[in-house]
């Protein structure tokens, strides 16, 4: 059997246990080299076994592909892999989580810039965190059926002057998937709180995408004293017009996801076909994170809790979302997609109307900015959260 190339023994050499999360007890990691083969990296209890050939019908938790130069350039640079990753020329697929830990693990670095992949166990169980930086605490919040891995090149982006922390939110990814719970914004706003309780955050940035930016604005409603600033990036907000199915929506119970209707891979060519790009790039990512959870039941419940909630959001009325904006404290960022179809740019209007005094982005792209249009994305937030506060704003 050949021996595997030298630059993985390379950075097996490198490997820290310690900086390695492993969510079970073992994890395969498929590491492909094109040129000369596959070789399985074993990792039990934070040891290490040695490379070995894929044993016949074992399944990898995690697969990392890459042409020989791109992994020599790796074994090379201590942060090679990360940007190896961010440009495309390294794949990761199956498990994010797993993935970029190795790169981690493997890096080499002691710094705080370094990239870690780590849970923080909270009052509610365990929160998935990918974190970077020193300086000022980011916390970033994923969209419906997201994870972490949406926000990982706004970390990249950020982590030279912030403390950045992306979470999975409870239900999705890593992080503890509680059967029964509402996830409604409420649920998630006392998530994020009990997370920054941990971490030891008496005030943070918060930056969300989709739900993720509802989220955001409901710890702003709700913990205005934990929150510095807000950017919302297409963030879900409650509709406007009617919504005729309120009375069915409301009748279905999101326990039904605890059963699987439907075989993997039906719903993995629905998934793939309903996400543009779905095998390519980010996109590929984005598919693998969601399967990861929706095709188990606590995740599938998790996501019928939340979907519903999203249609079921109060607009108007002492406790509706638009009457508690009107009332937002902290200054805050909108960022819009021109070609959004999920939450169409028309809603910056109202957004203008309940708070005069926010900042708006409008961008060429669609529901994800910081993966679509990511320069002008993290520019837009790098100023908005270096700007000067604005007189009459809470102190920071």
């Amino acid at each position: 059997m050949p021996a595997p190339p030298g630059v993985l023994t390379a950075l097996l050499d490198r490997f820290d246990p310690g900086a390695f999360d492993m969510p079970r007890g073992e994890a395969r990691l498929r590491l492909e080299v094109e040129e000369d083969g596959v070789w399985d990296l074993v990792v039990r209890g934070g040891g290490l076994r040695e490379l070995e050939r894929p044993p016949s019908g074992a399944r990898a938790d995690a697969r990392l592909c890459a042409d020989r130069a791109t992994w020599e350039r790796i074994g090379r640079d201590v942060r090679g892999g990360m940007e190896a990753f961010r440009r495309g020329r390294l794949t990761i697929r199956d498990d994010l989580h797993l993935g970029v830990g190795f790169l981690a693990a493997t890096s080499g670095m002691t710094e705080p810039g370094r990239l870690e992949m780590a849970r923080v166990r909270t009052s509610l169980g365990e929160i998935a965190v990918a974190r970077a930086g020193e300086g000022f605490p980011v916390v970033m919040l994923h969209g419906l059926g997201g994870t972490k891995a949406s926000f990982l090149p706004t970390v990249a982006a950020l982590a030279d002057r912030y403390r950045v922390l992306a979470i999975d939110l409870p239900g999705f990814g890593d992080s503890v998937k509680p059967v029964g719970a509402p996830y409604d914004p409420h649920f998630f706003a006392r998530a994020v709180r009990g997370f920054l309780d941990t971490c030891g955050i008496e005030r943070a940035h918060l930056i969300g995408n989709s739900m993720g930016g509802r989220v955001a604005l409901e710890v702003g409603f709700r913990y205005p004293e934990r929150v510095e600033r807000i950017v919302g990036l297409s963030p879900s907000l409650a509709w406007l017009r009617d919504r005729p199915w309120t009375p069915l929506v409301k009748a279905l119970r999101p326990e039904l996801g605890l059963l699987q209707l439907a075989p993997r891979p039906v719903v993995e060519e629905f998934v793939r076909r309903f996400v543009p790009g779905g095998h390519d790039g980010w996109s590929a990512v984005g598919v693998d994170e969601f399967l990861r959870a929706y095709l188990t039941p606590r995740g599938r419940a998790a996501f019928y809790a939340s979907l519903r909630n999203i249609y079921l959001d109060e607009p108007e009325g002492e406790r509706g979302f638009w009457t508690r904006l009107r009332a937002l404290e902290n200054d805050s960022l909108f960022v819009w997609g021109r070609q959004d179809r999920l939450v169409p740019i028309a809603f910056a209007r109202h957004v203008r109307d309940a708070l005069p005094a926010a900042r708006h982005v409008e961008l060429n792209c669609g529901h994800v900015p910081q993966l679509e249009a990511p320069q002008e994305t993290h520019a837009a937030i790098r100023r908005f959260l270096a700007a000067p506060v604005k007189a009459g704003a809470p102190p920071g």
